[in-house]
């Protein structure tokens, strides 16, 4: 059988989304448009939902990558995320150090394993 290709998305400021272009996981085509959305203090808060739920629909993308800066401002979006696809990680950028309290996803392990 034919292999279907994957892609990461990223949803970050644009120094990580620069490096992760470079290291080559940037897409973009006329269907699917692109699979990243860099992230200003300007940038609206729907623009990230827009991206978010736009990339977690696309079978093609397996994991998102979402510096936790964004995804603080969608939240509530990601405390109601249950696919197992794409997988969503929360990273750090330089300007903004990684917050373990704050990872939707961490909070869902956690319970998962009985901590608390």
């Amino acid at each position: 059988g034919q292999k279907k290709e994957s892609f990461l998305g990223i949803i970050a400021d644009e120094d990580t989304v620069t490096g992760f272009l470079l290291a080559g996981i940037g897409e973009s085509d006329v269907q699917n448009g692109e699979n990243f959305l860099v992230v200003t203090n300007k940038t609206p808060q729907q623009d990230i939902e827009d991206t978010f739920k736009k990339l977690t629909a696309r079978p093609d993308v397996t994991i998102l990558l979402i510096s936790q800066q964004a995804a603080n401002d969608i939240r509530h979006l990601l405390d109601g995320y249950d696919q197992m696809l794409p997988t969503i990680l929360e990273i750090p950028t330089p300007a903004h150090p990684y917050d373990m309290e704050k990872d939707s996803t961490m909070h869902r392990i956690n319970r998962l394993l009985g901590a608390q």
